[in-house]
């Protein structure tokens, strides 16, 4: 099985020195991209270790309520652990989201400018 990449389909018409990258990076159009990157993760990765955090505090020290029953044999230790599944999920379906509809397009407008095609 190769791991290798294939090859781009297309070459760009012209590659980027060294000072176009730098002159990009500094740009209030990379600025806005990066902002619009970092509004979104890190708020979410700080609220997900947070909240993970809280379950394994909660395990190791609040093992009554944990073992809380909800219904039958399940307790409120498997309801959270769960939902730290489905907080994965929705996490990553969510920043799906946001970077198709706020990331991708300003991206690919400072990819396309490097590389001259526009």
């Amino acid at each position: 099985m190769a791991t290798e990449t294939p090859p781009p389909a297309k070459s760009p018409a012209h590659l980027p020195s060294t000072e176009e990258f730098t002159e990009v990076q500094q740009s209030a159009e990379f600025g806005e991209l990066r902002r619009a990157y970092r509004s979104f993760a890190f708020p979410l990765t700080i609220a997900f270790i947070a909240w993970y955090l809280l379950y394994v505090l909660l395990s190791n020290y609040a093992g009554g309520f944990m073992g809380t029953k909800v219904a039958g044999n399940i307790n409120v230790a498997l309801v959270l652990g769960l939902a730290q599944f489905l907080t994965t999920f929705l996490i990553a379906w969510w920043y799906a989201r946001h970077a198709a509809a706020k990331l991708d397009p300003k991206a690919e407008a400072i990819k396309s400018r490097m590389e001259g095609r526009s």
